[in-house]
């Protein structure tokens, strides 16, 4: 039972990093790249070293990849954020196609405050 759930989880992993990736390559600008890139490759990573404790069993691997787990669920959210600022901040353009600019709106906001 606890290796068809490993399957489950493994497949489901590798087909959200697949997403994720295809999202990288297809998407219009950095901000999109990078919404794909954190929610899938993040989820679908995390999937796949879940399975590592259903097919491992609760042993040293398995604490390694929780472990794992806990540091790319911390890390890649905060790293897509701090990228994305900066970019912004730089001064790279949304897609033409995008409604709103919801950082720009609140700079906006604070410098009118001033």
């Amino acid at each position: 039972m606890s290796e068809t759930i490993g399957y489950i989880l493994l497949t489901v992993g590798i087909a959200f990093d697949v997403l994720g990736c295809i999202g990288l390559v297809r998407l219009p600008d950095v901000y999109n790249r990078l919404q794909a890139g954190t929610k899938c490759v993040t989820l679908g990573t995390a999937a796949i070293l879940l399975s590592v404790l259903f097919f491992t069993g609760f042993n040293a691997i398995s604490v390694k990849a929780l472990l794992c787990i806990w540091f790319i669920l911390i890390t890649s959210p905060t790293a897509a954020h701090a990228i994305s600022r900066a970019a912004h901040r730089s001064g790279i353009r949304l897609w033409k196609g995008s409604v709103l600019d919801r950082y720009a709106e609140d700079r906006e906001g604070a410098e009118d405050k001033q």
